[in-house]
């Protein structure tokens, strides 16, 4: 009996274990199923995760192969446009002074810089040679003098004595004739009195009008010639400063729009915190075939004293505004064999070549007669080789 309970027991107990064990592996399958079936969700995902970023990668690199660009639409005419132009200033009177007599420098009395009224005394020479020749011509004009007296006296008689007929006519004829010749020889006698002491008044170095000394060539006890050539130096020069003229050369596309009276502003080196106002006076009417430019004068007060003449000057010259002209950015023109054109952008970022006429060139902005909407969106920087039907990238601009 004990036996048959022991038999029963261990069956009990083995049946018991073999049902553990099944559902173990149950368990265990159901586990290796889960499992599988996260593998392959990962899986899934990382092959949707990887063809989804080789998409983006893909579209990233086709973008990124097209160029960038950055657009804008053309600016109207505003307030108007300049035109800066370099100038040089001239004195409005300049008046390089010479001596009209040979001789040595006695004295001079103004240095440079100096403001002088018309007529003042810049200097005195010395001439003595000239003092000579005018005591020989005075002696000379003394001596034609007594011999007219002479002449008319012995003419006179000569007549008186023809009425006794005690002469022949030819006789009084000649002595008559000899009168009127010594007469002749005392008027040129007193002629060249008269022009040795004019030249005599040219020792004298006088200012032919108010103005600024500007340069002075000499010194006392200097030798003086008479004249001057293109070898010699003025004594003095005067030049009238309280005005002065203000050339530049203007390019021959602007001559037409730059008239008599147009404003100016101009500033100089030296006074670099200060502009002066300069206005168009006259032009000179023709263009120079080698610089392609027309030469216009401007006058500038200058009362002052602050702006010097033969200075160099920036100049600004205000142009008439056309209120119907676009301007685009200088950067943004294209130069080749077909001429000068510049590209614009639609709303598909496509590209559109425009050719172009250009009106005014201002250095950073060019105005265009035609070729242009004022809604086209304009490259303003066109890579090498852009041509109808490219596709662009269009940066963003910044906002300020």
């Amino acid at each position: 009996m004990q036996s048959n309970n022991k038999t029963s027991g261990n069956q009990t107990t083995n049946n018991q274990a073999t049902g553990l064990s099944n559902k173990t592996l149950r368990i265990s399958g159901i586990v290796l199923v889960i499992i599988a079936i996260i593998a392959i969700i990962v899986v899934a995902l990382g092959v949707t995760t990887r063809a989804h970023n080789d998409t983006n990668l893909k579209e990233w690199t086709d973008k990124q192969a097209l160029p960038t660009v950055s657009v804008g639409l053309p600016t109207g005419a505003g307030e108007g446009a300049t035109l800066d132009l370099p100038g040089r200033f001239e004195a409005y009177a300049r008046a390089p002074i010479y001596a009209r007599v040979s001789g040595y420098l006695k004295s001079w009395k103004v240095d440079i810089g100096t403001q002088v009224k018309a007529g003042q005394l810049l200097g005195e020479i010395e001439t003595p040679d000239l003092d000579q020749q005018l005591l020989q011509a005075k002696a000379d004009l003394a001596s034609a003098q007594a011999n007219v007296g002479l002449a008319e006296t012995t003419a006179k008689r000569w007549q008186e004595m023809l009425l006794t007929q005690s002469i022949s006519k030819q006789e009084v004829d000649e002595k008559t004739g000899d009168y009127t010749s010594k007469q002749g020889m005392l008027n040129a006698a007193q002629a060249n009195v008269n022009r040795i002491l004019a030249l005599k008044s040219f020792t004298r170095i006088v200012a032919p009008f108010a103005g600024s000394v500007t340069a002075r060539n000499t010194d006392t006890g200097a030798l003086i010639n008479a004249g001057g050539s293109a070898t010699d130096l003025p004594l003095f020069e005067i030049s009238d400063t309280r005005k002065l003229r203000l050339y530049v050369n203007v390019p021959q596309n602007y001559v037409g729009t730059i008239k008599q009276g147009t404003k100016a502003k101009i500033t100089v080196p030296e006074h670099q915190d200060k502009s002066y106002i300069a206005t168009v006076a006259s032009t000179s009417g023709s263009i120079n075939a080698t610089s392609g430019t027309t030469l216009m004068q401007l006058a500038v007060d200058n009362a002052a004293g602050e702006l010097l003449p033969g200075g160099y000057a920036n100049v600004s010259l205000d142009l008439p505004n056309n209120k119907t002209a676009l301007s685009v950015p200088a950067s943004a023109l294209i130069f080749d064999q077909t001429g000068l054109r510049v590209a614009v952008v639609d709303a598909d970022n496509k590209v559109t070549v425009k050719t172009i006429t250009i009106a005014h060139d201002f250095g950073k902005t060019i105005e265009l007669y035609s070729g242009i909407a004022a809604t086209d969106r304009v490259i303003e920087n066109p890579p090498d080789g852009i041509k109808n039907g490219d596709h662009v990238n269009v940066a963003e601009k910044q906002q300020e």
